[in-house]
């Protein structure tokens, strides 16, 4: 992005943003950085811009008897899939929002946002999920306690694939 496109390249991001289900949305490109957020209480990087329309979290949904997914075993990017085993009745799943790259920490070497056993709310953010450098964060969406994380940090998920289990409060 430079010159004059750069700002009609910046105007149809947020408007793309805008318009789509996504809460938070940071791009970081060389040495940029972009953060925007629907939650008007986001923290950012510094320079926040943000949209102060509300959005519907992006995860959760009672756990009663998912389909476990089908997975080729010989290709090292297929997005890691967890069991049925994995999922406690009454549990809450939260999800990825999109294919892309679960990270468990805003940046390597900073604690993860939350370790099992943690208390959660609805809000509290839980993880990134990256695609394309744009990152995601994805919230608990459920009050409770982190009971199982499913995938490990730096691996491929996929759309809509449980990331963790939160048992209600």
């Amino acid at each position: 992005m430079s010159g004059k496109n750069a700002l009609t390249d910046f105007a149809r991001l947020i408007a793309d943003f805008e318009a789509s289900d996504l809460r938070e949305v940071q791009l970081r490109q060389g040495g940029f950085e972009l953060f925007l957020s629907k939650d008007s209480s986001a923290g950012g990087l510094g320079g926040t811009a943000s949209a102060p329309r509300g959005a519907a979290p992006v995860v959760s949904a009672p756990a009663a008897a998912p389909a476990p997914a089908a997975q080729a075993s010989s290709a090292p990017a297929t997005p890691a899939v967890s069991g049925p085993a994995d999922i406690p009745e009454g549990g809450v799943l939260v999800r990825a929002p999109y294919l892309g790259t679960f990270y468990r920490a805003a940046k390597p070497g900073a604690a993860p946002y939350v370790e099992q056993g943690q208390a959660v709310d609805e809000d509290t953010e839980v993880c990134l999920v990256e695609v394309m450098k744009l990152f995601t964060a994805v919230r608990a969406g459920a009050k409770g306690t982190i009971h199982s994380i499913l995938v490990e940090d730096g691996d491929m998920v996929a759309a809509d694939q449980p990331l963790f289990v939160v048992m209600p409060a």
